[in-house]
């Protein structure tokens, strides 16, 4: 029996690290299948920042990934249950070293809060829409 990964995708996940590789992996099936070579690793990036942070936010609770399509391109979508609209982050226009310097040793390293902003550059559109049952779904479109 042969799997042809070609229509629209809904499916519930758990909050961890490995729902970020399940949904590449069944986005990328999608992909392929549509042919959307040209817009692979934009999409596929999306994918993983919005399902991280979804996990994040909820772990080990249940999220949904949504990955469909229609005439104006790949919509990326992912549901978690927390009430929590997410914001992106002031950019830093200049690092100095005095910035470097006062930031604490643990916080030197941390290299997260930028995902939305990646999101926002590489999607044609983003947003948040709030879900009247709870939660929200955080969506990017990618054109072809």
């Amino acid at each position: 029996m042969s799997i042809t990964a070609t229509g629209d995708l809904i499916i519930p996940l758990l909050g961890t690290s490995t729902a970020v590789g399940l949904a590449r992996t069944l986005a990328g099936a999608r992909l392929n299948n549509w042919g959307c070579f040209h817009i692979s690793d934009d999409a596929l990036l999306i994918v993983s920042e919005l399902v991280t942070n979804a996990a994040r936010e909820t772990p080990h609770e249940e999220i949904r990934f949504q990955f469909s399509r229609d005439a104006c391109g790949i919509i990326i979508g992912v549901w978690d249950s927390s009430p929590e609209v997410p914001r992106r982050p002031e950019p830093v226009f200049e690092l100095t070293f005095d910035d470097l310097d006062s930031s604490s040793e643990a916080a030197f390293d941390d290299s997260g809060g930028r995902g939305l902003a990646i999101v926002q550059t590489l999607a044609a559109g983003c947003g948040v829409t709030k879900d009247p049952n709870g939660g929200k779904w955080v969506w990017a479109r990618v054109r072809p």
